[in-house]
């Protein structure tokens, strides 16, 4: 942690701040906020504006024996800085993070907080790791294809010719199962090489695409699941392909609720995350949307590759709503991560805010 020279913070320390993924707030003489930047903001899930004022446990305790104020005391009496790693936090909403937490004493009596998520070098790599599959796969999903459409073509364009030359009805009942079967193995390829359509930008108000999910899938809910909203109502408009988006958010909303099977809570959040990387691509907002389930979460050998084709846990099914809604997301300069634990699994959507079209081209 850099040496400060005073306690005031310019506009140009700010600015360096914000762009900082670790969370960084600084506390006044009575241990309350004054300062935190985007990271803190996000982490901590509150704005400046609402905490500012308020003291550090107010917005998140620590999991076990440490205490922020003992902490905070132990860094001035010693006038140098206290290091915590792998410091297991409970949020003020219910949630958790894991953090190395850094405490630094300025002059009188102020402190400077680092909390570095501990997930940050994880999520990195793992996006990385993902992109490598990602392409990976679609390119060898493509190869596939088109070693499949030729002799389906071949087949589709035989039983025609024979359809034709056959006389007894009965015997052309045989022949429409033929077409029939080798149409929908066309249409299952299809949709294993992703998105065959650009997507078509326009202005579109997050929350009436989420409200139209809702309107779609209420009739569905078994009684025993509770469809629960937590929206952000000052998100501006984005600019994406609001039929694209109707298939994500209904893919993954019907996911949640095959999770439950008839019982339990699903609860959509709408959020502004700020400088945050996507893609490789830096913004400087982005939106979020949670799709949170109560259900008894995702294998942790089938997480790495939940977002592949064919990849599922349930007997039944095919395994290609996650990897389109993963791939229709990426082609708006956004992606989809999951977090999963017993009771909960976390499905975020983030997309940019700010460049929307530098973004999408």
């Amino acid at each position: 942690m850099a040496q400060h020279k005073n306690t005031k913070t310019s506009l140009s320390e700010n600015t360096v701040l914000d762009a900082l993924e670790s969370a960084v707030l600084t506390l006044d003489a009575r241990q309350q906020l004054r300062f935190m930047n985007p990271a803190a903001e996000n982490l901590l899930r509150v704005s400046q504006h609402q905490a500012r004022g308020q003291s550090v446990p107010a917005l998140c305790s620590i999991i076990g024996e440490d205490r922020f104020a003992v902490l905070f005391a132990d860094a001035l009496e010693l006038n140098g800085t206290i290091l915590r790693r792998a410091l297991p936090l409970q949020l003020h909403d219910g949630g958790h993070a894991v953090v190395d937490l850094v405490v630094t004493p300025l002059a009188e009596g102020q402190l400077i907080v680092e909390m570095r998520p501990m997930e940050l070098p994880a999520r990195h790599a793992e996006e990385e790791m993902q992109e490598r599959i990602y392409a990976a796969a679609q390119e060898m999903l493509r190869g596939l294809a088109h070693e499949i459409k030729n002799p389906l073509g071949g087949l589709r364009g035989a039983t025609q010719l024979l359809d034709r030359e056959l006389q007894r009805p009965e015997l052309k009942d045989y022949t429409r199962v033929i077409l029939h079967e080798v149409d929908r193995l066309h249409h299952l390829v299809d949709r294993l090489q992703g998105p065959r359509t650009r997507p078509i930008f326009a202005e579109v108000n997050i929350h009436q695409v989420l409200e139209h999910v809702r309107r779609l899938l209420q009739a569905e809910l078994p009684t025993g699941i509770s469809l629960r909203f937590d929206y952000d109502l000052s998100i501006p408009e984005i600019y994406a392909d609001q039929e694209q988006l109707v298939q994500v958010f209904l893919n993954l909303m019907r996911n949640a609720q095959q999770a439950l099977d008839r019982h339990g809570t699903i609860l959509i959040r709408t959020r502004v995350d700020r400088y945050v990387t996507l893609l490789h691509q830096k913004f400087r907002l982005a939106l979020r949307v949670d799709i949170i389930d109560s259900g008894p979460g995702i294998p942790a050998d089938l997480l790495p590759r939940i977002f592949l084709p064919l990849v599922t846990s349930r007997a039944e099914g095919m395994g290609m709503g996650l990897a389109i809604a993963q791939g229709l997301i990426r082609g708006h300069g956004g992606v989809v991560h999951c977090h999963s634990r017993p009771g909960e699994t976390v499905f975020s959507v983030s997309l940019p805010l700010t460049q929307q079209r530098e973004a999408a081209q």
